[in-house]
């Protein structure tokens, strides 16, 4: 984008999801019912782990991680859109986009590196089992967990430093209910060819990463179970992963529709849908699954409501 008009850019505009006055009632409505169960739902998941002792082991030690995640990954967009539409303002300052931007990306992150490590986790059990409990120890788990705090947090803050090199013109309307990365860098005045290259070749490096972990650690797994003679041990083995696997599908499937959807078609609303299934729906979704698969899960919240 060539530069012209270009200002000390103090706020932007979100757009949001609509612009008809009589839709913000539903909005808000539906955005903090999603946002109330999302943190509710998490919070149950992390408190039954933390108190009943049969679940302290690493496959829900890395779980409660991720739940944490999940809140606050929701929590950092859906509360500025539900504070905007009560104060029926659509402003967000400079600094607050930039600060928004990070935390989503942070928390996005670690939800995906904790998913590979939760892979790893299952592949170990079901691969291993005579070694699971030597080689995730508590201290390996730590180390783990540490890895993708560091991964996320310098991809983060890779990402952001590259947004604060750019010069901002008068048009400052972001079509979205909060900043994403893509989007403010769009609206630049300055060349972002740097920009894109960075953000395709770190997000792409990221997830194949991830997703090569995943799909090794899956690959394994499948042939190692059919190689058990009972099909009734078969089916007990595979649904101790069967959680995982639906959160990983609805994870990365929405997560590839987003950048599909805004690589084809930039600023649509087909674009928006999907991050909103991305950024909402899954870190909602996260609790049913793990809560309604596993006996563990449905027996400890048993426990706390008892």
């Amino acid at each position: 984008m060539e530069p012209g008009n270009q200002t000390r850019v103090s706020e932007f505009i979100l757009l949001g999801l609509s612009e008809e006055t009589e839709m913000q009632p539903f909005l808000f409505g539906l955005f903090l019912s999603i946002y109330l169960v999302t943190f509710i739902g998490n919070l149950l998941i992390i408190l039954a782990i933390i108190i009943d002792s049969h679940l302290h082991t690493p496959m829900y030690f890395f779980l409660s991680n991720l739940s944490f995640a999940d809140i606050c990954f929701i929590s950092s967009t859906v509360p500025k859109m539900l504070l905007n539409i009560q104060m029926q303002s659509k402003v967000i300052t400079y600094e607050g986009c930039i600060t928004q931007m990070y935390f989503f990306m942070l928390f996005g992150g670690l939800d995906n590196f904790l998913l590979t490590v939760m892979a790893y986790d299952r592949f170990v059990a079901i691969c291993h089992p005579l070694h699971y409990t030597v080689i995730m120890n508590p201290k390996f788990c730590g180390l783990l967990l540490l890895i993708s705090w560091l991964l996320t947090l310098l991809d983060s803050l890779l990402h952001i430093l590259m947004v604060l090199r750019l010069s901002f013109c008068t048009e400052l309307g972001i079509p979205h209910f909060f900043c994403e990365l893509n989007q403010v860098v769009q609206l630049a005045c300055s060349d972002t060819f740097l920009n894109d290259l960075v953000m395709y070749f770190a997000t792409g490096l990221v997830g194949v990463i991830s997703l090569t972990g995943i799909l090794f650690s899956y690959t394994k797994i499948v042939f190692s179970i059919l190689r058990i003679s009972s099909a009734k041990s078969r089916y007990k083995t595979f649904t101790t992963c069967g959680s995982h696997l639906s959160v990983v599908s609805l994870f990365y499937g929405t997560g590839l529709g987003v950048y599909l959807s805004s690589g084809a078609t930039p600023n649509s609303m087909a674009s928006t849908m999907a991050s909103v299934m991305y950024t909402v729906a899954t870190p909602m979704l996260n609790p049913f699954i793990y809560s309604l698969r596993n006996k563990d899960i449905k027996h400890a919240l048993k426990k706390i409501f008892s």
